[in-house]
């Protein structure tokens, strides 16, 4: 890369419900600092709020191995897990079915976007991920739990979640166009991360981005 070129950024494509989101956001905050990256976050929402009837049609096999492989995955990365309490998405895991209320994802998905427009983004959504999936505390909604991860991440929690009412439009919009992008980079699952139009699915898939990536720099540098 000649002198004072910008690298080409990586987009993140992120939800709030995915446990491999969770395993992803610290080692993406990481490979940022180190390797001089350019990341966006972009949040979406999760796939069983896009599309209600996908888990009615999944492999019952698939949801006890998704549970086994993220749980072996967070113990080799030295990362607390446990599902969720409250899952951030109302659903009844046996039978797949969405609830019509969603009283959780939208405030986190409108959240995150806010913290990504502020410049905190990666910061907030560990936050926030580490107190949803990391079985510390029952009841993450409530309380100041939100509020703390927040601050952590250096916003002002009331202004925050007052803006996210005052603009939850604006936001929903916004949640969109980032799931349209997603469908236009080639995947529908999280985390994506998309390099010059090039989509890598899945948290085991950071050395491949950074092999690509390494690999640019040095035809760049050239």
């Amino acid at each position: 890369m000649a002198a004072g070129q910008t690298p080409a950024p990586v987009d993140f494509y992120f939800s709030f419900r995915s446990p491999y989101s969770y395993l992803a956001v610290r080692q993406v905050r990481a490979i940022t600092a180190e390797h001089a990256l350019d990341v966006t976050l972009r949040v979406v929402r999760p796939l069983a709020v896009r599309d209600p009837d996908f888990f009615k049609t999944v492999n019952p096999m698939w949801p006890p191995y998704l549970f086994r492989d993220v749980t072996r995955i967070a113990e080799r990365l030295a990362l607390p897990f446990r599902w969720p309490r409250p899952d951030p998405v109302v659903q009844d895991l046996a039978s797949g079915t969405i609830a019509a209320d969603q009283p959780y994802i939208g405030r986190l998905s409108r959240l995150g976007v806010l913290a990504a427009e502020q410049g905190v983004g990666l910061a907030y959504v560990e936050a926030v991920s580490h107190l949803i999936w990391s079985g510390e505390v029952d009841g993450w909604d409530q309380g100041d739990h939100l509020a703390r991860a927040a601050v952590a991440a250096g916003l002002e929690p009331e202004a925050l979640e007052a803006q996210a009412v005052a603009e939850s439009e604006r936001l929903d919009a916004v949640l969109q166009t980032h799931e349209a992008a997603q469908a236009t980079a080639g995947h529908w699952g999280v985390p994506l991360f998309v390099y010059r139009d090039e989509p890598f699915f899945g948290q085991d898939r950071l050395p491949d981005l950074l092999w690509r990536i390494a690999q640019n720099r040095r035809t760049e540098a050239d």
